[in-house]
């Protein structure tokens, strides 16, 4: 894949980042943020201590949460583009299109899913502010290795694939990964620092929410940037009259 074709692929990833930020904005705001409010609102509720509002709470709610997704959106459409770029052809006979969603969806699974489920999102008042630098650390220290881990499963099942075939080889890779990422689990510490009394029905949507906004954020950028890869790496003739037509398989 020569420079000029990454150049393009990864304008086009920054550009469905960029959709993709939109989409998981506007369900961040419906979902995300009324559990937001409710769970600020536990912590005037229940805390002794008021500190002055450095940034309106309205500010944050729009723009601050905006440029966040944003550029978080393009950030990462961007890096999702060159991943692509260097996966495409190397996990399988898979089209453009197939490529972004396998490479979306395992990214969502080891960048996000799996240190979710050992260090799940919380919303304000769930936390103790001493701790933020442990807490964050371990989340990253998770995230860090489940990626590892994923790249180590993908070369254990290539590696595999002529002597036990694609369904085993892609069995037995993914069940060590599942292994190693419990034991990760089991040994690495717990966090938990829920209130006494925090609604246990508010901390559950809060999670679920943060949970959807990422799969629409990925599951957009896959369909968004495998339509616009496609049809730059496999563009349709066009005929005399000026019609395209579909490129033989």
């Amino acid at each position: 894949m020569n420079s000029a074709t990454v150049r393009n692929l990864l304008i086009r990833g920054m550009l469905s980042g960029l959709a993709a930020g939109v989409l998981a904005l506007i369900a961040a705001y419906l979902l995300g943020e009324p559990s937001v409010d409710k769970a600020i609102s536990f912590e005037d509720a229940h805390s002794h201590e008021h500190e002055m509002e450095v940034v309106s709470r309205s500010l944050q709610s729009t723009a601050g949460l905006a440029t966040g997704v944003l550029v978080y959106g393009v950030a990462f459409g961007g890096i999702a583009a060159l991943a692509f770029c260097f996966a495409l052809g190397r996990v399988g006979r898979f089209g453009p299109r197939a490529t972004a969603l396998l490479l979306s969806g395992a990214a969502l699974l080891a960048v996000y899913v799996v240190p979710f489920l050992k260090y799940p999102a919380n919303p304000p008042s769930v936390g103790e502010p001493d701790t933020i630098g442990k807490r964050t650390t371990l989340y990253f220290l998770m995230m860090v290795l489940s990626v590892l881990l994923a790249v180590a499963a993908t070369l254990l099942g290539k590696r595999l694939a002529p002597g036990l075939g694609n369904w085993w080889a892609t069995v037995v890779a993914s069940a060590a990964f599942a292994v190693v990422i419990g034991l990760a689990y089991e040994f690495l510490p717990v966090v938990n620092e829920v209130p006494d009394h925090f609604p246990a029905t508010l901390l559950w949507r809060f999670r679920l929410s943060a949970l959807a906004i990422q799969a629409v954020l990925w599951g957009a950028f896959a369909l968004a940037f495998g339509e616009l890869a496609e049809r730059l790496l496999n563009p349709r003739p066009v005929t005399d009259t000026g019609r395209a037509v579909p490129a033989a398989r």
